[in-house]
């Protein structure tokens, strides 16, 4: 376990990134032979590891790492109906590794992952049982991946997906390997309010969020560019905080796929505070940046004011002003610095930033590096020496010590 967190601490120091992301664990090495695993008890092919194996370890190295966010995981099966059952067992495999306080395991866009029904035909939304499990376990975060009708570009380290996603739909498709380390994979897609499928899709996003108690927990994301671009959050702000809007939309989709989902049933609106915590305030906790999210003593002079009254604008009546109240800002200050004034850019200044230095033995990651030394010589078609991202090419470098 040592020399994998050595190994890990190393990454996140060379690239200068944050938090611990794993996609499709153990199937895209799968992938690298033409494969794919679909159960967490699937062993990797030509090593063994299964992807429970993979998740249990990288909770225990993001704990022995300091690391300020929970591991951020892309579950197997995305994409695929039925899926729902894949990502409750994700969830549920790293429950004892629990010890309290913050969450240790982040399920991201599970509008992928929240599909019932056993082919595309009988498609239907889970989202409903995963909230309730996220309800009930602390030790879960989640985030929306909310589909937006219109144009999207899929694109991801999930390469097997991509391939499933073009024989479906017959575009264009971009395959890579990146020094045969990760899959990836471009394919453009258009979501329609007409398809039986989209139509379940975007209800999924929002029924999650409607149905998970805590705001704490559930975060407003489109996993942009792939459900759609973050450009839209005004218009699901407006789907949260107004049962009206949601039920325009949805009153236009396919009768069948109005049979299967809930969204029609759900009277749940969100207030103004809980919208500021689902794109804000508990964004900022998640990661661990106490110097965001909030307006208390020691906070960044950070604040966005937008032209809509709260106290005169009924946002589940008058759902049409929000959403245009939250597609520009009327004054935003940046680190204590107005670069928008009424409505208008009038400054611009290059922002931070933020990299995770993990809290480990110089011994341990000495080892972690003389290792990967030779395998770099080995494998890769880059120098060792190449490969690490100096501080002098970020803009504006904050470094977060990690607490370990």
């Amino acid at each position: 376990m040592e020399e994998a967190a050595g190994y890990v601490a190393w990454m996140l120091e060379a690239v200068k990134g944050y938090a611990i992301k794993v996609v499709n664990p153990g199937g895209l090495e799968a992938w690298s032979w033409g494969g794919n695993l679909e159960s967490l008890d699937d062993p990797v092919p030509r090593i063994g590891v299964t992807p429970r194996e993979i998740l249990r370890a990288l909770c225990r190295i993001n704990k022995m790492l300091g690391l300020p966010h929970a591991v951020h995981v892309h579950p197997n099966n995305l994409g695929k109906p039925g899926n729902w059952e894949t990502t409750i067992q994700t969830m549920d495999c790293v429950r004892d590794l629990y010890e309290g306080g913050k969450p240790i395991i982040h399920i991201t866009h599970v509008q992928f992952t929240g599909y019932g029904g056993k082919t595309w035909v009988n498609l239907s939304s889970k989202a409903p049982e995963i909230a309730k499990y996220v309800n009930t376990h602390p030790h879960v975060s989640v985030d929306l991946g909310q589909v937006i009708f219109g144009d999207a570009t899929t694109m991801t380290a999930d390469g097997p997906f991509q391939f499933i996603l073009y024989q479906m739909t017959g575009n264009k498709w971009t395959n890579a390997d990146v020094e045969v380390e990760t899959g990836a994979g471009i394919v453009p897609y258009l979501y329609k309010r007409s398809n039986y499928v989209n139509a379940v899709q975007w209800a999924i996003g929002l029924e999650l969020a409607l149905e998970v108690k805590d705001p704490w927990r559930v975060f407003l994301t489109t996993d942009h560019p792939n459900a759609g671009p973050f450009t839209e959050y005004p218009r699901v702000i407006a789907w949260l905080m107004s049962r009206k809007a949601r039920e325009k939309v949805a009153s236009k989709l396919p009768r069948s796929a109005r049979r299967r989902i809930s969204i029609e049933t759900m009277d749940r609106e969100y207030t103004w505070q809980e919208i500021a915590i689902i794109t804000r305030a508990g964004t900022a906790k998640s990661l661990g940046l106490q110097a965001k999210g909030h307006l208390g003593v020691g906070a960044d002079g950070d604040v966005a004011v937008y032209p809509v009254n709260p106290r005169e604008v009924d946002p589940a009546r008058d759902y049409r002003k929000v959403r245009r109240a939250f597609r520009n800002a009327y004054w935003v200050v940046k680190e204590g610095e107005i670069v928008v004034n009424e409505g208008q850019v009038v400054s611009s200044m290059k922002g931070k930033t933020f990299w995770v230095k993990p809290s480990i033995s110089e011994d341990v990651l000495q080892t972690a590096t003389e290792d990967l030394k030779a395998k770099f010589k080995r494998y890769y078609t880059v120098e060792f020496e190449n490969y690490p991202v100096p501080e002098s090419l970020l803009s504006r470098p904050v470094m977060i010590k990690a607490e370990g």
